[in-house]
């Protein structure tokens, strides 16, 4: 990076950062599986003009496919199981769109990518309205204080009746919520949505391509008179009878609360034929925070500082199968990043130089020359960065927020060829590094791990896919039939003492710290009340 010449060059940076921070926006979609969360991530994207059609998914500086669900198990499977970053730009707004796997078995990917977020969008079934999924999220947000914004979607379909909707979101979330916009149906199908703040309707024409293409918009001053004459007499009653009892009986629109995460403002819409995106997206950018402070170790990261810090949140091996390369997402904290920039990795406080860097369309990568507070960028990365890793050019800093989980299914890992055991070992090394998975010996004088951990057991069946498809080696895995874990720290004795009980297995982890597993959460109990000497953690310090 080239050095200021003057005083006058020195005082434009700081400048510079505020406006292009203030244009910044970095969300996160979260649902229950089967909500629509990859679709409305594909129409942002539509709307946002990274791709030319919706379906059909080509982005705007390749002819590949690139959607948000990009790995080859998620396109044969059709759920997401690994966060996806796509970067574009929107009337003047710079989007990082975090999409996050729905699946509770990836709950480790989707919580340490709403640590990279400043807000969230949250998916509503309106069949289904709360459901568990979600509700987890949910918290791990409001724990957070992270603004949400809900977003009712599949209104194309029949399903339950807005103000009973809005109802029990606020029974299921604990929290106020108010109707930004109000929904226009007719024979249960919809038709407009109602800006309540500025009093117009939004009516939307329906196209021939199945959503694939933007949903033309016609708008209008609210009043009865236009929407019967759109639709019926009954339903403009209908529709004015809520928005009358939304008006007696609803929240206020408050911004600042909103902002705050104290009052949780609903859109209605259809992701797939597009009703109600444009609105929602148009709102919800203008709404929604510029990146906010982050708590370090002893105070706070503002992002108008002018040192550059950032922290790695997710780690993906083998993006391009081809190049097996591997990239670390960094979420910058404060100031402004430029290509080649020298920095500091807080863990090893040894020098960083980051090349390369990349912003993502999904799979699709651009270079970047520079980024600002609130961007996510990609690192490439040679086994250097880890998961929680602080980056800064000036004073150290440590973020310490990062989540943890421990493992709670566990399996032997075995292959037929044994010639194919070195791909296996590093395989696993860059999976476990990913934070796919966690690695174990049972012996702690073996040279190589042959048991691995993981939180849901789908992460295994992604983990057995990719050491097929991406490192050539088909395996096998053998259940232990243990579900909890701690890292145990005492004496010889008091190990011996520990391991001798029933329901119980020690093994060895990467750093040959020695974990004790469990049967079950009694027996974890037990041994807490029970210890003799023995600490147990859930996690290792």
């Amino acid at each position: 990076m080239t050095a200021p010449t003057d005083a006058t060059e020195t005082a434009e940076a700081p400048r510079a950062l505020h406006p292009e921070i203030a244009r910044r926006r970095t969300f996160a979609i979260i649902s229950h599986p089967d909500a629509g969360k990859t679709t409305l991530t594909e129409k942002l994207l539509l709307y946002g003009g990274a791709l030319h059609l919706a379906g059909t998914v080509k982005a705007r500086r390749a002819e590949r496919h690139a959607t948000s669900d990009w790995l080859a198990l998620e396109k044969e499977r059709g759920i997401s199981v690994t966060t996806s970053v796509m970067q574009f730009d929107y009337h003047g707004f710079r989007v990082n769109l975090l999409d996050t796997p729905g699946h509770g078995d990836f709950s480790e990917d989707t919580y340490r990518t709403l640590v990279a977020a400043d807000c969230a969008i949250m998916l509503v079934d309106n069949r289904k309205g709360v459901e568990e999924r979600t509700r987890q999220l949910y918290e791990v947000c409001r724990r957070r204080r992270l603004p949400i914004f809900a977003f009712v979607n599949k209104c194309d379909r029949v399903g339950q009746e807005p103000l009973e909707l809005l109802g029990l979101l606020e029974q299921e979330l604990g929290l106020p919520v108010v109707a930004a916009m109000w929904p226009v149906m007719e024979n249960d199908t919809l038709q407009a949505v109602v800006d309540r703040r500025r009093n117009i309707v939004h009516w939307f024409q329906r196209g021939g391509d199945h959503g694939a293409s933007r949903v033309a918009i016609e708008t209008s001053p609210l009043s009865h008179e236009d929407i019967a004459r759109h639709t019926s007499q009954s339903v403009a009653d209908k529709t004015f009878d809520e928005l009358g009892l939304l008006d007696a009986a609803g929240h206020e629109w408050n911004e600042e609360a909103i902002t705050t995460g104290a009052l949780i403002p609903l859109y209605f819409g259809s992701a797939l034929t597009n009703f109600g995106v444009e609105p929602f997206l148009d709102d919800f950018l203008k709404l929604a925070p510029a990146p906010t402070p982050r708590a370090i170790e002893g105070g706070v990261a503002d992002p108008g500082d002018e040192a550059f810090t950032g922290f790695v949140f997710k780690i993906q091996a083998n993006m391009d199968p081809k190049h097996r390369d591997r990239i670390a997402f960094v979420r910058i904290v404060s100031g402004h990043f430029e290509a080649g920039l020298q920095a500091t990795l807080g863990r090893t406080g040894k020098p960083l130089r980051m090349n390369l860097p990349q912003t993502f369309l999904a799979q699709e990568r651009m270079h970047v020359d520079d980024a600002w507070a609130g961007d996510v960028i990609g690192l490439h990365d040679r086994g250097t960065l880890r998961i929680g890793d602080a980056i800064f050019t000036g004073k150290p800093v440590a973020f310490a927020d990062i989540p943890r989980f421990p493992p709670e299914h566990f399996s032997r890992i075995t292959i037929k060829d044994p010639l194919r055991r070195p791909h296996l070992d590093t395989g696993l090394r860059q999976l476990a590094e990913e934070g796919a998975i966690q690695l174990f010996k049972g012996d702690p004088q073996a040279s190589v791990p042959d048991i691995v951990g993981a939180v849901g057991q789908l992460q295994f069946d992604v983990l057995l896919h990719r050491l097929e498809h991406e490192y050539g080696v088909p395996a096998k895995l053998s259940s232990l039939g243990m579900s909890h874990a701690r890292w145990i720290e005492g004496d010889a004795a008091a190990v011996q003492r520990a391991i001798m009980m029933r329901d119980r297995m020690l093994l060895y982890d990467a750093k040959d710290r020695p974990v004790l597993l469990f049967t079950n959460g009694f027996a974890v109990r037990w041994a807490e009340r029970e210890s003799d000497g023995l600490v147990l953690k859930e996690f290792p310090d």
